[in-house]
């Protein structure tokens, strides 16, 4: 099995709005072209396949059942699979959860999106919730893969939020992201926030959840996320192309006076 490349540029830098929102294709690259309802259908990933390879998305995110179609439809491109471990509630144990990723890695996944073990976390069992992120980091980034780590942020405190991002990140995980989509509400701009700000530069952030309008993504953007998991990609994107046509054609405008 072909490893997947290491991810151009690197997951820790940080976007601003001012880098990208003059350029769809900056715009795709920030993107986890996402379907993980539990009905999708292999067609469906198929044309989410087909989408992600023509906007030049950073990855498609399914379930695991669906990587190695996933890996099929996309060879040749630059767009990576990722996949969820132990997915949408995180209360697998670790072999479990080791044993999907290893799965999910032989398939063909170049990025992992673990949930935390919630109940672990607010039991106090910290060992246990860094153990669990630090052994998946370990076997991903033996093959060349991200990990990233669901918080669920609509279930923490703020004081729990940046525990756990302090967890993850002595864990060695790549990312931390908001919210599985799942669960009662998705991703917010202060929950964002209060993740960048205890990370710093040095790990990505990913907001996803209830993110479906180029105005929910710019939100996220400004307010620290570098990576965005939406089902909404397409319609983002047209919202931007049309954005964009519209300020080249004011510009047009103002230049002939």
């Amino acid at each position: 099995m072909n490893v997947q490349p290491a991810l151009v540029p690197p997951h820790s830098t940080i976007v601003t709005s001012e880098e990208i929102f003059d350029d769809p294709t900056s715009v795709a690259a920030i993107i986890d072209h996402t379907l993980l309802k539990p009905d999708a259908s292999r067609s469906a990933i198929l044309e989410l396949c087909a989408e992600a390879t023509d906007a030049r998305f950073a990855s498609v995110c399914v379930n695991p059942f669906w990587v190695a179609a996933a890996r099929d439809a996309l060879a040749g491109s630059t767009v990576r699979v990722c996949t969820v471990i132990g997915f949408p509630l995180g209360v697998n144990g670790l072999r479990a959860k080791l044993r999907e990723a290893e799965l999910a890695l032989d398939e063909g996944a170049g990025e992992l999106d673990m949930v935390q073990n919630l109940g672990a976390l607010k039991s106090g069992d910290f060992g246990i919730v860094r153990g669990e992120i630090g052994a998946i980091a370990e076997l991903a980034h033996s093959r060349g893969a991200l990990v990233k780590v669901i918080l669920e942020t609509s279930l923490l405190s703020q004081e729990e939020i940046t525990l756990s991002c302090r967890l993850a990140a002595e864990a060695h995980a790549d990312f931390v992201k908001t919210s599985t989509g799942f669960s009662s509400a998705g991703a917010t701009a202060d929950n964002v926030r209060l993740m960048r700000s205890v990370v710093g530069p040095s790990i990505g952030v990913k907001a996803s959840g209830g993110i479906r309008s180029l105005a929910d993504l710019r939100t996220m953007i400004e307010a620290g996320a570098n990576r965005i998991g939406t089902s909404s990609g397409m319609k983002i994107l047209r919202e931007l192309s049309t954005a964009v046509r519209a300020n080249e054609s004011r510009q047009e405008h103002m230049n002939g006076y």
